[in-house]
């Protein structure tokens, strides 16, 4: 139920949502109630909040489950610096893993700490990566000391470097924190 004013931005939502419009009842003219079969698990994650952002807290609704029925779904996979992030993982339509999985990297990018390496971040269905993202490394100053002089002495400084992160990035691990998890939970998709 929601004031007609907000009857198209419901229906929005509702076929962003996969949804299949079944009726549109006008009760009054400011009253419009709007019936849609809309899955389960987009109902779960955020469709509440989202129609009462959309209509100022205006729209009310009830579901009533109607059964299962097949769909295309996929296993959206994360990988942390070529790791498997397996509490990661989720199921989603595949129509929407691109931009849930997009929204997946930059989001950890974000709540992950920087590395003294580069850390890259892929959002995976089985082998083939659907978005990707990468937190820079930090920046260490090793010319600093190095006022003047040579050239070469300065080449060889940030070679021992880039050695050094190499061989840190192969043997580094990147712990993922608490933080992280929660905030994949609450990952807008973009529309």
């Amino acid at each position: 139920f929601t004031p007609s004013y907000y009857t198209g931005s419901v229906m929005k939502l509702a076929q962003q949502r996969r949804g299949d419009l079944q009726d549109v009842k006008y009760l009054t003219e400011t009253r419009t109630c709007v019936i849609y079969d809309v899955p389960l698990a987009e109902v779960i994650t955020d469709f509440f909040d989202e129609m009462k952002s959309r209509t100022k807290g205006y729209a009310s609704m009830d579901y009533t489950p109607i059964g299962y029925r097949a769909n295309d779904l996929v296993r959206l996979d994360v990988k942390i610096n070529g790791e498997d992030a397996s509490p990661l993982a989720t199921i989603v339509h595949k129509d929407s893993a691109h931009s849930i999985g997009k929204a997946l990297t930059e989001k950890l990018k974000e709540v992950i700490p920087r590395q003294l390496f580069r850390v890259p971040i892929q959002a995976c269905i089985g082998v083939k990566p659907v978005a990707s993202s990468a937190i820079p490394p930090m920046r260490k100053d090793v010319l600093a000391k190095c006022y003047g002089g040579d050239i070469s002495r300065k080449k060889k400084l940030l070679q021992k470097q880039a050695k050094g992160k190499k061989r840190m990035k192969s043997m580094g691990k990147v712990n993922v924190p608490q933080e992280a998890f929660m905030a994949i939970i609450n990952v807008k998709r973009e529309e």
